[in-house]
């Protein structure tokens, strides 16, 4: 006896859920950064490290890290200023880089875990 049966792709659904997995995965992976880059942040009081904070703008799909204090930028970029050791300037720039594989990893997963 044969059977009958429907399959029914709703496409915008599918898209909001790839959407919200890619948000988390940004999220997710700029948390990550955020933690490397705290490791060698300079420090002198820990203000700047505790200014440190991850977020993502949903719409635009894009994840940021950031530290706010009035010296956070002057920090990163003065590469002429001294550090105590294991701390540097470029503390963001060189921990994005250095993770680029493992951000993609983690917003890679959270797609395909949303795609199962």
């Amino acid at each position: 006896m044969p059977q009958n049966f429907r399959l029914r792709f709703d496409g915008a659904a599918a898209e909001r859920q790839i959407r919200e997995a890619a948000a988390r995965g940004l999220f997710l992976a700029a948390e990550h950064v955020l933690q490397v880059s705290d490791e060698v942040v300079p420090l002198d009081e820990a203000a700047l490290q505790r200014s440190g904070a991850a977020s993502v703008d949903e719409p635009s799909l894009t994840a940021m890290v950031s530290y706010d204090t009035p010296y956070a930028v002057v920090q990163h970029e003065r590469l002429d200023f001294r550090h105590a050791p294991g701390r540097t300037a470029k503390y963001l720039e060189n921990s994005l880089n250095s993770e680029r594989e493992q951000v993609a990893a983690i917003i890679a997963a959270q797609v395909r875990r949303a795609l199962r």
